[in-house]
């Protein structure tokens, strides 16, 4: 037993989760693959954090779940926006009318179709509606849906990450490795300055000239 498997024994005999365990150790190679998505294959979304963010989230709601409230969560605050505009509001009250729409359209949800699905994960979607909607006000409606399109598929791919129950067992038995890799990874991904694999497309036409 090496000092990583200690130090998680340990952890669950003071009371830590498995589950809570096994997302930290997880949680990196989850945030590398979103790199990955933008660095190497050319996704854009909303930066790295959100869209691991919504990976930890449909793993605590499960995706069907999580989908629906996020997506009912964007369309509240698409209409709130619109209406927050009409009022001709600065941009921090705008904000704060929005969530409060969204507040009271999550609860509404909840109230129509109950669910089990725990507080926290709920809010941290919430939250993730403000970014949304700063690429509506700054850019357009259209950037916004491609950018959250394009920031749901890198969650799906990390949300598949972490349901795998053998990667779940690989990483409680070989911590190590699971802790090292995505470190290793990243500094070789860091160091690729080459054109994005959306890019080649993008260009194919100049490139066979």
């Amino acid at each position: 037993m090496n000092i990583f498997q200690s130090i998680i024994s340990q952890a669950i005999v003071n009371g830590v989760s498995v589950e809570t365990i096994v997302l930290l150790l997880l949680l990196p190679l989850v945030v590398s693959i979103v790199a990955a998505a933008r660095h190497f294959i050319g996704f854009r979304g909303f930066g790295i954090l959100i869209p691991a963010t919504i990976s930890v989230v449909l793993a605590a709601t499960g995706v069907v779940n999580g989908i629906l409230v996020f997506l009912t969560i964007l369309a509240v605050a698409t209409f709130a926006r619109m209406v927050s505009r009409k009022l001709k509001l600065q941009y921090l009250p705008r904000m704060a009318v929005v969530l409060w729409f969204v507040s009271l359209g999550v609860l509404a949800m909840i109230f129509i179709f109950p669910t089990t699905i725990s507080i926290f994960p709920i809010l941290i979607l919430i939250l993730l509606a403000e970014n949304f909607i700063e690429v509506q006000i700054e850019k357009s409606f259209r950037e916004a849906v491609q950018l959250t399109l394009e920031t749901l598929i890198i969650a799906l791919i990390g949300w598949f990450i972490l349901s795998l129950k053998s990667l779940q067992q690989f990483a409680l038995t070989r911590p190590e490795i699971v802790v090292l890799v995505p470190l290793v990874f990243n500094v070789i991904l860091g160091r690729f300055t080459g054109l994005r694999l959306f890019e080649y497309w993008r260009f194919r036409r100049l490139l066979r000239r």
